[in-house]
């Protein structure tokens, strides 16, 4: 039982990447604009994040992300609607 115990605490000690993702010519400065609503969000609920960053994959992909703790994930999730979401590295 203890092993059960332990390896559910793991889990939820991991750090998740919510992302979003933004095309068309504009995507990069929409990505960076939407950063600054995920940093709103959560100084606004108090809520605690690793990291909130844009990134251009390509002229016509951006996306923008935000990295928090598993046990967090379903607040973010929630409110903000990502369109996906990765274990973080």
């Amino acid at each position: 039982m203890k092993n059960i115990t332990f390896a559910k605490s793991n889990i939820l000690n991991r750090k998740i990447k919510l992302i979003w993702d933004f095309r068309g010519l504009e995507a990069l400065e929409i990505a960076k604009h939407h950063c600054v609503h995920l940093q709103e969000f959560s100084e606004k609920e108090n809520l605690i994040f690793h990291k909130i960053n844009s990134i251009q994959i390509s002229e016509m992909y951006s996306m923008a992300f935000i990295i928090v703790n598993e046990n967090e994930l379903f607040v973010f999730r929630d409110a903000l609607k990502p369109h996906r979401g990765e274990v973080a590295k």
